[in-house]
């Protein structure tokens, strides 16, 4: 049995995601926000969190990107895709609803809806759309537009459901742990890495072309401020492949040498089961060969 973290409190599209994750056996633990989450594991109160880290309206999930980029290290090993479709939890009529709570991505996700259906009401931020539930229970606000789960915990009417704006929004969801052993490739993988570099020119570019010119596709691309120096990012970057791999490695080695800094966030199965894109020469057989061939140049074994 494992005891895992997730953004809450109880009700949370994190903890839907956290049960598609997880066995029967295991312990779900809500968080009030997602630094806590983190925080539980590196505390040893959980064995694993469950967090958002991007959706595909809004973008990266800022607070885990700089969760993860920071303190004791933490990885990925698994992941999960979750469509974001809302639920309107209320203790009123629609006439009579004057304030609509959730979290700012949701909030952003049914703008449009809101203004259709709801138009006299102000929406009212809050840290999780759970959280949101809570305080209309509580008589703080009149709505939340909250996931469909949490009306499975709060006794509240459920105005509207299946709600969104972009119909086909998703959002992506890391299982992440302390250090240890890695999951085992499967051909559909992505790594994760946060890699920090020198404040001159060019040298973003020098990071891509490093992945580039060994066929390795990018499947995200954010830069966070460092919050030491004024113009100073760090760059949060996800692409095909497993560590494991030659051609993997042989990039990860190259950012190593160029960047400042570099963290590994982990290999892990990707939840769309989408394959690596492997371009000619680039396979990692190629790698192997050829790393190989100067093996035996350094032994004297060819002419």
């Amino acid at each position: 049995m494992s005891r895992i973290a997730y953004l809450g409190p109880r009700g949370t599209f994190a903890e839907q995601a956290t049960r598609t994750l997880a066995t029967s056996d295991d312990e779900l633990i809500p968080a009030e926000t997602i630094p806590l989450a983190l925080a539980a594991v590196r505390a040893g109160d959980a064995d694993a969190a469950c967090v958002p880290v991007e959706n595909s309206v809004e973008g990266p999930v800022t607070a885990t990107l700089d969760g993860l980029s920071t303190g004791e290290p933490l990885i990925a090993v698994a992941e999960a895709l979750l469509p974001v479709h809302f639920s309107i939890l209320t203790r009123h009529d629609a006439g009579e609803i004057r304030t609509v709570a959730s979290h700012p991505h949701a909030l952003a996700q049914v703008r449009h809806w809101l203004e259709a259906n709801l138009p006299g009401a102000r929406p009212v931020a809050t840290s999780s759309t759970s959280a949101a539930a809570v305080e209309v229970q509580n008589g703080d606000f009149d709505a939340a537009v909250s996931a469909p789960i949490a009306v499975e915990h709060y006794p509240l009417k459920v105005l509207a459901t299946g709600v969104a704006d972009v119909l086909d929004a998703q959002t992506r969801f890391l299982l992440v742990t302390k250090p240890g052993s890695l999951p085992e490739p499967t051909g559909a993988d992505r790594t994760s890495i946060v890699a920090s570099t020198p404040n001159r020119i060019g040298t973003l570019a020098e990071l891509l072309t490093e992945l580039a010119s060994r066929g390795i596709n990018l499947t995200k691309l954010d830069a966070r401020p460092t919050k030491s120096n004024f113009g100073e990012y760090r760059f949060f970057v996800d692409f095909e492949g497993h560590v494991s791999e030659a051609r993997i490695g042989d990039a990860l080695a190259a950012l190593r040498r160029r960047c400042g800094d570099v963290r590994f966030l982990g290999s892990h199965p990707r939840a769309d089961e989408v394959r690596a894109t492997i371009q000619p020469d680039a396979a990692n057989e190629d790698f192997t060969q050829a790393a190989g061939w100067v093996a035996a140049i350094r032994k004297g074994e060819l002419a």
